[in-house]
């Protein structure tokens, strides 16, 4: 069971930054600048924070890495006197990801996000039944992830069926695909938990959109009306300040041209970040060269040596901080930078 204040700011809606990993020059765990990141997001307005999901890197697996960055944010968050929605990703076999969401239940996670990379050759039942051991152990929050970096095609029956299940609390909704957000949508909306199901957007390409739409479906005679009412996404993970500004406009209800326009820009942002022209390969290491510029990381290493920017993607980087500085917060980065990069011992034991 979630705590009831995290229920309520869950189902309210708040915005998640997908968790970046800090690595120094070594390859190792850069523990001040990881803490620096919670951090920056935090105090920038994020309701919460989604560790060991794809922008953290899978491998954190592999290196040994998952526990103690679990660990740090959740340290992190504590440090402020809010209800946060703290989601750990868990990943691989049923034996593994359940191992992991113990894990990250008993250090206070709230909810575990399934990963199913790696699990293709799973039938559709198998993977309900996947999710509903792992939802023996604490929340779920399900994950629609786009197949060009790992992800899955699920049809409207998978959703219908993983709706009824009662540990699931909230989907992420990420196939980067109208057609295949609406299966989401309308199943959940068709099903007996329609109203205890939160939506979370994770379609980095069509942010604001999401968040501004009414949806609407005719069921059993009567019109059901369901809202995407949060944000868990990797472009997030950059520009926060400016994100959560967005976030609560695009929620006003009020949708304008101009807002519009401003989600037309931030799609246009993100494809640079996400590196579209290089189908995804850049995805991580752009998020990561956006917070190596304003100096939250020091660097571009990532856990895979052969992940780095796709050819032309620093240009184009380059290309939309300057079109668009009203989506940039490298002012609000600049101010608080050095109070966030300064680490008490006691927090990292």
């Amino acid at each position: 069971m979630l705590p009831e204040a995290t229920a309520r700011a869950l189902r309210k809606g708040v915005l998640i930054p997908a968790h970046p990993l800090a690595l120094d020059a070594e390859g190792n765990l850069d523990v001040r600048r990881q803490r620096a990141l919670s951090r920056y997001y935090l105090d920038a307005g994020a309701g919460g924070l989604a560790v060991g999901v794809h922008t953290t890197q899978f491998g954190i697996r592999d290196a040994g890495l998952l526990e103690p960055v679990l660990r740090l944010a959740i340290e992190t968050a504590r440090e402020y006197e809010r209800p946060m929605v703290m989601v750990a990703g868990v990943a691989g076999t049923t034996a593994d990801a359940v191992a992991e969401a113990r894990q990250a239940s008993e250090l206070g996670y709230d909810l575990a996000m399934v990963i199913l990379r790696g699990l293709d050759e799973l039938t559709d039942d198998q993977v309900v039944e996947h999710i509903a051991a792992i939802g023996e152990v604490m929340p779920v929050f399900g994950f629609y992830l786009q197949p060009a970096v790992g992800g899955r095609v699920l049809g409207f029956d998978f959703w219908a069926r993983l709706a009824e299940l009662p540990s699931l609390a909230a989907i992420k909704i990420a196939p980067f695909d109208r057609y295949r957000t609406l299966d989401v949508v309308r199943a959940v909306c068709e099903s007996s938990r329609a109203d205890e199901i939160a939506l979370y957007t994770g379609n980095d390409d069509n942010i604001l959109v999401d968040l501004a739409t009414t949806y609407r479906f005719r069921v059993g005679g009567r019109e059901v009306r369901k809202h995407i009412v949060g944000g868990l996404l990797g472009q997030n993970a950059v520009w926060t300040h400016r994100a959560v500004e967005m976030f609560e406009r695009a929620r006003s209800g009020e949708v304008s041209a101009e807002l519009l326009t401003l989600a037309a820009q931030l799609t246009d942002a993100n494809a640079a970040v996400f590196d579209v022209a290089g189908d995804f390969a850049g995805c991580v290491a752009g998020i990561h060269e956006v917070l190596r510029r304003q100096g939250l990381l020091e660097n571009l290493r990532l856990l895979d040596p052969d992940e780095k920017l796709s050819p032309g993607q620093s240009e184009e980087l380059d290309r939309v901080i300057a079109a668009y500085p009203q989506l940039i917060d490298d002012a609000f980065v600049a101010k608080n930078l050095d109070r966030w990069l300064t680490l008490e011992e006691s927090c990292v034991g």
